[in-house]
């Protein structure tokens, strides 16, 4: 049996979610998401759809609003959204069975629907509608869906054939792909096609799928690597990937990552603080997690677009979960790799090569006591925090004015977590 996949996305989610609590309409109410408090260049993390018809670009900053427009600016509620992504995903359920349903974001999924047109005797289509029109009449949120032959097609059919269809579900297969997408421009439209790979393709006359099909598959290889299968793939609107292998998935290596975006521009003094923060914080999941790592990288983004990222990678004398080492040698990366010249406005630390605590190792100048005893206080760190909250133990370098753990650890995905009632937040009506 051919499989079919569904695709659906909320439109405008976290807008959506914010017009449905305040009993608006997300389609005819000018809503955006953004933190007002962060200054006129906040990131609006989503806008509503009346307000993308009046030209304002999804993902802007506060400052690209024209003056001219009216509109609501919510502060985000990532635990609300969260929320209401589990309220929809339960009734993703009343249809659909676990194992065939894969969440690829907040407000997106895949479906494997292929043998449930038979169970529920509906066509394909008609069975997306009716999901789609439950998810609006239970949270007044609107979806749109693309079907298609392989996961790849349901995903262009969401992001560009739906756009152009009064039901907004559309639908691809291998011939429609050539006859409607092959030629679509811009080739950036296609997913998991960025600006940068657009430019490299253009280095040999591909501005569309189509010409990306004309290129020679050696020269392809030698430009992206073992990501032109991939490219190669999708071209001709090809993709062996199922649901099934997706969630069966298990990476060889293990890696721990954390990012932010500082609040504000910092000096390098300031954005040191952070990042030891930041260490001190991971080094507690290293141990809650029972693992140590081997290595460690650093990215520092800097405000002025003109000065390149800093950071790179250091591959660790030992395995290590330990606060005082990592921290060392976190902070000698940073003074080694940072410009002192520029200020920061991002920060990002990861570990890589992670693996289970019984591989961690131990030389002969290392104090066994003295690591055993941080080690038992940074459990006791963990137990408290879980019990009483991640606030309920701090640092004292997490009282300094430019620190940003106390701040970050009230926020969810890095913002306002908020409440179900968006009452207890106060909207900025701006123009």
């Amino acid at each position: 049996m051919n499989k079919i996949y569904l695709c659906i996305d909320l439109k405008s989610f976290y807008a959506s979610c914010e017009c449905a609590d305040r009993g608006l309409n997300s389609l005819t109410t000018r809503l955006v998401v953004a933190d007002p408090s962060r200054g006129r260049g906040a990131l609006c993390l989503a806008v509503s759809p009346a307000l993308k018809e009046l030209g304002v670009k999804n993902r802007c900053r506060l400052f690209d609003i024209p003056k001219n427009i009216d509109y609501i600016c919510a502060i985000p509620r990532m635990k609300r959204y969260m929320e209401v992504s589990a309220l929809i995903y339960s009734i993703y359920r009343k249809y659909i069975a676990e194992e065939d349903i894969y969440v690829y974001s907040i407000d997106e999924c895949f479906i494997d629907i292929t043998s449930y047109s038979e169970i529920y005797k509906m066509k394909i289509k008609d069975l997306a509608k009716l999901i789609i029109d439950d998810v609006f009449k239970t949270t007044g949120i609107c979806a749109t869906a693309g079907i298609g032959t392989n996961l790849f097609l349901a995903k262009i059919a969401l992001d560009i054939t739906a756009k152009h269809v009064d039901d907004h579900i559309g639908y691809l297969d291998a011939e429609i792909f050539k006859k409607e997408i092959w030629h679509h421009k811009p080739i950036t439209d296609i997913w998991s096609i960025s600006y940068g790979t657009a430019n490299r393709l253009a280095k040999y006359g591909a501005s569309d799928l189509y010409g990306v099909t004309k290129i020679d598959e050696d020269l392809l290889y030698k430009e992206f690597g073992i990501n032109a299968e991939i490219l190669i793939d999708h071209a001709y609107g090809i993709e062996p990937l199922t649901i099934k292998d997706i969630k069966g998935y298990k990476s060889r290596s293990n890696s721990i990552t954390s990012q932010q975006i500082l609040f504000e521009n910092y000096d390098y003094e300031s954005a040191l603080l952070v990042l030891k923060e930041m260490v001190d914080l991971s080094s507690l999941e290293l141990v809650e997690k029972h693992v140590v790592a081997s290595s460690i990288s650093l990215y520092i983004g800097y405000t002025d677009d003109l000065r390149s990222p800093t950071g790179g990678n250091r591959r660790l004398h030992e395995f290590t979960q330990s606060r005082k080492e990592l921290i060392n040698y976190f902070v000698k990366l940073f003074e080694e790799t940072t410009d002192k010249n520029y200020l920061i406005r991002r920060i990002g630390i990861s570990y890589g090569n992670v693996v289970d605590e019984k591989y961690e190792t131990i030389d002969l100048f290392t104090d066994e006591n003295k690591l055993k005893k941080e080690k038992k206080l940074q459990k006791s760190i963990i137990e408290i925090k879980r019990k009483y909250g991640k606030n309920s133990i701090i640092k004292g370098m997490d009282l300094e004015s430019k620190a940003t753990t106390i701040k970050r650890n009230k926020l969810v995905g890095g913002h306002n977590a908020g409440g179900s009632n968006p009452e207890d937040y106060e909207d900025g009506k701006t123009n």
